[in-house]
């Protein structure tokens, strides 16, 4: 996690105060939600690269050059976190900016969970329990579709 990811990322709220996605709902919201996702990766791509482009104009003593990449740096942050308020609107939660993970808060069979999604694949297949992360993923099973 770099330090942009570090002051963007919201802390995960409580489920239950916010939109509960069944396995359908998240799908059905994947031809949006994934043009977001690949706009998310693409610009922060971008933001790292200005990052270690301004560094090594630092380095390198051409502070013009610099001041103008943390001007683009500026810039690109703002665009990334309103295009993460999307997906909040939207009612997801993004995890990672380089992978483009995001969280569907779900309610299955009286359990709050999180259906989660990456760029990349076809449509939301896992979910994990809430305090578990990506490491906890699970495949969703039949009975929940």
């Amino acid at each position: 996690m770099d330090a942009f990811e570090a002051i963007s990322l919201p802390e995960s709220s409580a489920v239950g105060k916010r939109r509960q996605f069944s396995v359908a709902e998240a799908n059905r919201s994947l031809p949006l939600v994934r043009r977001i996702v690949a706009d998310i990766v693409r610009e922060y791509g971008r933001l790292r690269e200005l990052d270690r482009l301004c560094r090594h104009h630092d380095a390198g003593g051409d502070p013009a050059r610099a001041e103008d990449l943390r001007r683009q740096y500026a810039s690109l942050t703002d665009r990334l976190s309103a295009l993460r308020e999307e997906l909040e609107e939207i009612g997801c939660e993004l995890k990672d900016y380089a992978a483009g993970l995001v969280d569907f808060p779900a309610r299955i069979d009286d359990h709050d969970l999180l259906l989660c999604w990456m760029l990349g694949e076809e449509k939301v297949s896992h979910w994990h329990e809430v305090g578990a992360g990506f490491a906890g993923r699970q495949p969703v099973t039949g009975e929940w579709e």
